[in-house]
Formats: structure tokens, C-alpha cells, sequence
């Protein structure tokens, strides 16, 4: 006789978790074609939440008062371009098939393993960046509210974990209602500066720092570019919610390639602006006579900025205080969704073990929280140029899989991600071998 099976509590309330969408927005497999609900413009709208992440003008100002107007600039127009031409194959095959950037890049000739250690790269970049993100929030929270940045950390991470439980469900509705505010307290400033003051744009585009050569200098360029190719990643984010786009038919063609442009690989243009914003007031508040360090967080930058709203202190630093907070939340519930599911496909394939994509939410805040306690902020310049060279290896060869190697029939025609299907390891040489001596022949 059997014995029977005793199921506790806890197991089975494992079990309905996991198995509820709306919290692990299909984590570790394909969007499900029912689940493409979504207008092309709420999705849009909610992947471009993301590009109100100060980090942006903290590249922008660490960049120009370290290499220089010149070589800043420059070098952040030419990444730029290049990202936006990696990030559009990347975000084309995303959106067409619903799948992350994981499944992307096991069927772009990864495979099952090699996903697995990109997965690993691409949950760094979140807590990376999530940790930069909330200490220019606990900065903030700290010069407008008083509050110990070691509990302004501890705030800046926690408040973010109720909004992105529910996946985008809950992230769509918290980016399109916060865009309006952001955006105009994101302009108001510049337009205030830009009536005020004469010579600001002469000082920026003029400044050369005093241990920098005067013009364009060939190793700054190279150096400001290594940082600033550390955001080429941010497609991965961008794409975890393309996935969600309605399937392209002949009534939708417009619509949706302009949001797969737009919240895709377009998102590269706004974030530009950002970082030339950050340059900008960076210089400016030099000019105020506030020290480098302060000069390139991004608090006292926009502080600087809406002094010139008004000359009263108190204003200024309320509307700061809102701005930051804003622009801080926006863009971490991006990066919180997409470190919980980049842990959950590199949990599930080397443990065997998935206890939900809420689990891995909170346990890549708690990686953050104590990278922000260690004082990640202060080495922002060495941690990005280090990062970068990883995440340029992973997203070039995935966007040449798709631009040359698919063309030229070096790979298989259909993106296949299920593991059952894909090749094993000399298989996969073996057709790649077979295909390029093809190639030749036709030659």
C-alpha cells in the first residue's frame, strides 16, 4: 500500500507563485502570443521609462571634467551610433519571436550554456546599475531630507520591490503615469538656464579640464568611449519588454516599428541627450564653484539647475528632491525586472531549482544594497570601463549572429531556443563548418 503524500502549506503556496504569469511574466520561456495584450504604445511608453536614469548625466559629467568638451562629446556620439546599430537587430528579433535577450542569445549560437554565463552577465549590469541608480537617490534623499545615506540605501531599494512584483502589468501603469511630471520637470530647468544665462553654452563647449590637452586628443577619446560603452547592454532591459508587442500584421506595420525603434535601439537618442545634458550642467556647476566631486552627481547638478527657476532655496531643492526621486524609481524598477528574470534563467539552469522570479527580485536588490554599503558610486568610471568590454564581447557577437552570419546562411534560418532542438556542441561546429564551405562554393 502507498503511503500517502503529505503536502505542506508552504509547498503548495510555492507552487501557485510559480505558476502565476502575472508575477513571472513568462521569466524563463517565450511570451506567450495571449499575453502580447498590450498597445505598441503603452509598450513603448513603458520601455522608455527607463531612460530617466541619472547614471546618464553622471557619465556625461565624470566624461567632460575628466577628458574634456571634445573628446567627451565625440566619443559619446560615435558609441552612441554603434549601439543603436547592434540594438536594432537585437530588438527586431526580440520583438518578433517574444523572447528576452536570453533565449535570444542561446538560439544565436550561445547556446544552452553559454546563455547561461550572458544571463550571469546581464544580471551584473542590472545590480550595477541599480546600485548606482539608488545611491543618486540616497545622495538626494540625504541633502534634501537629512536622512543617513546608510538608511537612504536601505529606502532607495526596498520601495522599489512592491512595484515590480507584479511585473509589467504593474511597471506599465507606474511609467505612464509618472511621464508627464518627469518630462516637464526634466525641461524647465534648461529653458530657465537657457533664458538666464548668456554664456553657458560658450563655457561648455569651451571647457577643457587642467590636466587634460586643449582639442581632440586620440587616447581620451578611446578612454571616455570604454565608459560610455558600458550602456550598450541596456538593449537586454529594452528588450524584456519588447517581448510583450503585439505580433506585426499589415494594420499594425507602422505602429509597431516605430516603437520597436523607438523604445528599441531608439532609446540610445534621449539617452544621449542625457548624457550631454549631465556635461553640461556639470560644467555649469563648476562654474559655481562647486568641487569635481559634487559637480558630477547629478543632485547637485539639477540643483545647481533650478536655481536658476528661482531664488529662493527652498524651491529649488524641493523640486530636486521630486525629480530625483522620480527619475530614480522609473528607471529602477527596470533594472530590478530585468535582474529578477537574468537570475532566474541562470538559477534554473544551474541549480535545477526555480522558486520564482520574486525570489530573484529580492535577492538582486540585496546584491545592490550591499554594493551601494561598499561605496560602488565613488568608483563609477573603473567599474563601467571594466564592464564594458565584457558586455561589448556578448552584445557584438550576438547582433553579427544576426546581421552576417543569418544573411549568409552561416546559422540556421529559425531562431530555435528550446533546448530539446538545439545543436550539441560539435554539431553546432560541424554545421557552421558545413554551411561556411557552402558559402564558399557558391563564391
Amino acid at each position: 500500500m502507498n503511503g500517502q503524500q503529505k503536502i505542506f502549506r508552504v509547498r503548495r503556496n510555492y507552487n501557485r507563485w510559480v505558476a502565476n504569469q502575472t508575477l513571472e511574466d513568462y521569466a524563463l520561456r517565450f511570451t506567450a502570443k495571449k499575453s502580447r495584450k498590450w498597445s505598441e504604445r503603452q509598450v513603448s511608453l513603458t520601455a522608455l521609462g527607463g531612460i530617466s536614469f541619472l547614471a546618464l548625466e553622471a557619465i556625461g559629467g565624470i566624461l567632460t571634467l575628466t577628458y574634456g568638451f571634445v573628446n567627451a562629446v565625440s566619443a559619446v556620439l560615435t558609441v552612441g551610433a554603434i549601439i543603436f546599430l547592434t540594438g536594432l537587430p537585437i530588438s527586431y528579433h526580440a520583438a518578433k519571436l517574444g523572447t528576452d535577450i536570453d533565449l535570444l542569445t542561446r538560439g544565436a549560437g550561445f547556446g544552452y550554456m553559454g546563455s547561461t554565463v550572458t544571463s550571469l552577465i546581464y544580471a551584473s549590469f542590472t545590480f550595477i546599475f541599480f546600485a548606482l541608480e539608488a545611491t543618486i537617490l540616497s545622495m538626494a534623499l540625504e541633502l534634501t531630507l537629512n536622512i543617513p545615506l546608510t538608511v537612504g540605501y536601505l529606502i532607495s531599494s526596498l520601495a522599489v520591490i512592491p512595484l515590480v512584483t507584479h511585473g509589467i502589468t504593474l511597471i506599465s501603469r507606474f511609467q505612464v503615469w509618472t511621464h508627464p511630471l518627469w518630462i516637464t520637470l526634466q525641461i524647465i530647468p534648461l529653458v530657465c538656464i537657457a533664458i538666464k544665462s548668456n554664456d553657458a553654452m560658450d563655457l561648455w563647449t569651451g571647457y577643457t579640464p587642467k590636466t587634460a590637452a586643449e582639442g581632440f586628443n586620440l587616447v581620451a577619446f578611446g578612454s571616455a568611449s570604454v565608459v560610455a560603452f558600458s550602456l550598450i547592454a541596456q538593449v537586454g532591459e529594452q528588450v524584456d519588454f519588447l517581448r510583450f508587442l503585439p505580433e506585426k500584421s499589415k494594420r499594425n506595420k507602422f505602429t509597431w516599428w516605430a516603437a520597436l525603434i523607438s523604445a528599441g535601439p531608439g532609446w540610445i537618442f534621449p539617452g544621449i541627450a542625457k548624457i550631454l545634458i549631465g556635461s553640461f550642467l556639470a560644467v555649469l556647476a563648476i562654474e559655481h564653484g562647486i568641487g569635481f566631486e559634487q559637480a558630477s552627481d547629478p543632485t547637485h547638478m539639477y540643483l545647481t539647475a533650478f536655481g536658476y527657476l528661482s531664488s529662493s532655496p527652498e524651491l529649488p531643492l524641493l523640486l530636486t528632491g521630486i525629480f530625483v526621486i522620480f527619475s530614480q524609481l522609473k528607471i529602477n524598477v527596470t533594472n530590478a525586472y530585468a535582474g529578477s528574470i537574468a537570475w532566474s534563467n541562470f538559477f534554473s539552469r544551474t541549480t535545477q531549482n526555480h522558486p520564482g522570479r520574486v525570489v530573484w527580485l529580492v535577492f538582486n536588490v540585496v546584491i545592490a544594497l550591499m554594493l551601494m554599503e561598499l561605496g560602488i558610486y565613488h568608483a563609477l568610471k573603473e567599474i563601467l570601463g571594466l564592464f564594458a568590454i565584457i558586455a561589448i564581447a556578448w552584445v557584438g557577437s550576438l547582433a553579427a549572429d544576426l546581421t552576417i552570419n543569418l544573411p549568409l546562411g552561416l546559422r540556421p534560418r529559425k531562431m530555435e531556443f528550446k533546448r530539446a532542438h538545439l545543436y550539441d556542441q560539435p554539431g553546432r561546429y560541424r554545421f557552421y563548418a558545413d554551411r561556411l564551405i557552402d558559402w564558399i562554393d557558391r563564391l
